[in-house]
Formats: C-alpha cells, structure tokens, sequence
C-alpha cells in the first residue's frame, strides 16, 4: 500500500483505522508558550553504549534501521518513565522541499526533516507487538533535523540508502550508534500520543528534542533518492512521508525546561 498518496494518503487512514480520529493523536503542533514546564520531569537518560544495529530497509514509507533488542543496553530511562524503554528501531520523515518534512511542528514552523528512535517497555509487555498494543508501552524520541553544514557521523547512514533505494529492499547494517544522530542538549517537551503511520496506536509516550540537529542539503538528498515503490513498479519518489499534525484535543504538553 503506498501510505502517502493521494488516494489513501494520511485524510483516508480513518476509514480503515477508526482511531485516526482519536483523542490521542500524533504528531502535533507544539506552541512552545502553552507547554507546561513540569519541575518534577527528571532529565532523560539515553544510553546507547553497545551498538546493536541489524539492518537497515526500505519499509514503502520511510528508511528503517533495526537494533537487537534482547536486553537493556540499548534503552533510554529517567524522563516522564518509571521503566527503561528499549531501542527497536529508528526511521525518518521528510519533504520533496526544505520548506516541509518533519511531522512535529514547534509554533507552526516544520523542519524539513524529523527522526523518529522507537523504544518498548520491555520490563512490562513480553514483545515489541504487544507493547505496540498498549498505552504505556512505547516511547519515541523525536529529533528535528535542520538544514546546516553536514553532519559527519550521518554519513555511514546517507552513504548505505543506495542499497535499500526500492521499497522492501533490506540491507546488513551493523555498529552504527545513534547516539551521534543526538543533540547536545536533551531538553524535551512530552505529550500522550500515538503512532503516526497505520495502525496508529494511541500507544505511544512522546518525547520531542528541542535542539535539532543539523545536515547538508546533499545527505538530505539522498533521502529523496529513495523509492515508495518495488524494482518492478512504476518509481515513485520518497518525499513527504509526514502525517500533518492532528488535534490536540485537550492534552497538556509538559517542557522538562523553563521556556
């Protein structure tokens, strides 16, 4: 199925997934002065010591790399979290233009570009599916990427997207660290959301960088490079692989930062 088109792009998911019109959907525009800055949100702890990488794949809506996931080396804590969440998987969003492609948005303004690292509560639900399934049982952490002079350790990771150009194309892709696709500053604002690609569980508990990163206008090109369609279909470019942002519906938005 090919997610962001105009026949069953984003405007059409509901009539195959009712809870696109949830209570607790993502992503979100954040207004930066209506976020509550909660003293009591401890600093998160992101330790990505061991490099577990697999793989990396086209998956027909965005480039995924896959991590080991059998045990707590590889986890963020602290945060909004009373458990560690174990890293599964990273993927991006981006636009066809600069001027559009992250699916947060901070006081109306998109970056052109947005990393998602998905993480499972992996000391409550016994699989990733399960905790998939379960309004506690995923954290994302959601880097915005800006346009800037290029980002060195991005490139092992621009450099492999040749390799998994079609959709369903996977690829070995080990050692690489994401810990170098992290800002400096960890300071975050966090908010009950959901997955932003069908299913759309209302299972996630988000938590967005304030501080983007930055990389060169070539490694986002080679972003676009890459197909939404097979080897045997007619190419379809991947750009604006972003859901827009949904209703916030009454949440609150908590800053671990005074704004």
């Amino acid at each position: 199925c090919f997610f962001f088109s105009a026949v069953e792009g984003p405007s059409e998911w509901h009539k195959a997934y009712p809870i696109a019109q949830g209570n607790r959907q993502s992503p979100i525009d954040i207004d930066s002065a209506r976020a509550v800055y909660d003293p009591n949100l401890q600093p998160l702890v992101i330790s990505y010591e061991s490099c577990t990488s697999l793989s990396i794949s086209n998956t027909g809506h965005s480039v995924m790399v896959e991590f080991e996931d059998t045990d707590d080396r590889t986890a963020i804590s602290g945060g909004p979290f009373q458990n560690p969440f174990r890293l599964k998987q990273f993927h991006f969003h981006w636009g066809t233009t600069h001027s559009q492609g992250s699916e947060h948005t901070i006081d109306g303004k998109p970056f052109p570009c947005e990393l998602h690292l998905v993480h499972w509560n992996a000391r409550k639900y016994a699989t990733f599916g399960e905790a998939a399934a379960a309004p506690d049982g995923l954290a994302v952490v959601g880097v915005f990427l800006e346009i800037g002079k290029e980002h060195t350790s991005m490139n092992r990771l621009t450099d492999a997207l040749y390799m998994v150009k079609f959709k369903g194309t996977k690829a070995q892709f080990r050692g690489f660290n994401p810990k170098c696709l992290l800002p400096l500053s960890l300071d975050y604002w966090t908010y009950l959301g959901s997955l932003t690609t069908p299913p759309l569980n209302e299972s996630v508990t988000w938590i967005v960088l304030k501080e983007p990163i930055r990389i060169s206008v070539k490694q986002l090109e080679k972003f676009r490079m890459l197909l939404f369609t097979g080897e045997e279909d007619q190419r379809i470019q991947m750009a604006d692989n972003f859901r827009p942002p949904q209703p916030l519906k009454g949440r609150i938005v908590r800053a671990s930062f005074k704004a």
